[in-house]
């Protein structure tokens, strides 16, 4: 490494936050703000299939999914690799081999952020 160079990561855009609603939210509108409407539609529903249903599960589901979605969106490069690979595939057809590596990467991103919200 060249004198003076810093190789680190550049830092969180926020401190990963509680799976808690509130917490989910406040971070979500901090780091992608454009998906808000989506955020709210996504507890929407995950509350409606919870009253039916009379389980907690969609409610985990909703926090999990959320919880991994700001992880990515609050590390600069991680976001950044999320969006690359996609943006690669947009491009090519599905029997392309690029295409599967690309979509490869896209699942390496999200378990490598799922894996660190659930502690692992």
């Amino acid at each position: 490494m060249p004198a003076g160079r810093d190789e680190r990561p550049p830092p969180a855009l926020v401190p990963r936050p509680d799976t808690t609603f509130p917490a989910l939210r406040a971070a979500l509108a901090r780091v992608a703000p454009s998906r808000m409407a989506e955020f709210l539609a996504d507890r929407d529903a995950a509350f409606t299939a919870a009253t039916q249903d009379g389980s907690f599960q969609p409610i985990r589901f909703f926090q999990e999914k959320w919880a991994t979605e700001v992880e990515i969106e609050r590390r600069p490069l991680l976001a950044a690799r999320y969006r690359a690979a996609p943006a690669a595939a947009n491009g090519l057809d599905r029997d392309d081999p690029g295409w599967r590596d690309a979509m490869d990467v896209c699942l390496a991103v999200y378990e490598e952020a799922r894996s660190a919200v659930a502690g692992g």
